[in-house]
């Protein structure tokens, strides 16, 4: 058995739940979720209007990125729920 005082991990574990992170379940975060991009001069860009189609440098059905905080997290696919947009994950990103 090893022991903290000799240097060594103590050998027990502590069971966790969800009730352990309400501290901070309230903390704000931005989550952000990208569709394509592009390049455009800004006289194109001031040419916009509504209804105008942007070409994005994505294929459809090809996977989104989501970032919480500006961090990449995940990416995932664009989902219809009752009428509204919506993401779904499908790949978790290990941060390096």
């Amino acid at each position: 058995m090893s022991s903290p005082e000799m240097g060594g991990r103590p050998d027990f574990t502590v069971e966790r739940t969800a009730d352990d992170l309400e501290a901070v379940f309230d903390v704000p975060v931005r989550v952000s979720v990208v569709l394509g991009r592009t390049k455009m001069p800004v006289a194109n860009l001031l040419k916009l209007d509504t209804g105008m189609v942007v070409e994005l440098d994505r294929q459809v059905g090809e996977a989104v990125e989501i970032y919480v905080n500006d961090r990449l997290v995940a990416r995932g696919e664009i989902v219809l729920v009752e009428n509204r947009l919506g993401v779904t994950m499908t790949e978790i990103i290990k941060p390096q």
